[in-house]
């Protein structure tokens, strides 16, 4: 038996990147003003990373607004409701004392 040769090409390894650098990376577009084409190039990188990077970071910063956004709603409640006691507990003191 002869064994069969492969005329395609050498496996490349995937690469990977830690968030930091896709972070800084975004940032470069999105602070610094570069555009994504030039960052790509600079970083030896496909554009199309930089983009799917820069739509990832955008959601979580969506995700974590409105996780604060709901924390900040609950707290206004709370607040409104310790101040309702508050007034309701003035008046009912108030007339105690006339």
């Amino acid at each position: 038996m002869s064994k069969k040769q492969s005329n395609s090409k050498p496996k490349r390894t995937r690469r990977s990147f830690t968030n930091e650098f896709k972070f800084e990376a975004v940032k470069m577009v999105t602070e610094q003003g570069f555009k994504a084409a030039e960052v790509a190039r600079s970083l030896d990188i496909n554009e199309n990373l930089i983009h799917r990077w820069k739509a990832k970071f955008s959601q979580s910063e969506s995700d974590t607004e409105n996780d604060e956004l709901k924390l900040l709603r609950e707290e206004v409640k709370r607040l409104r409701m310790e101040r309702d006691i508050l007034k309701k507990a003035t008046a009912f003191f108030a007339r105690e004392n006339q």
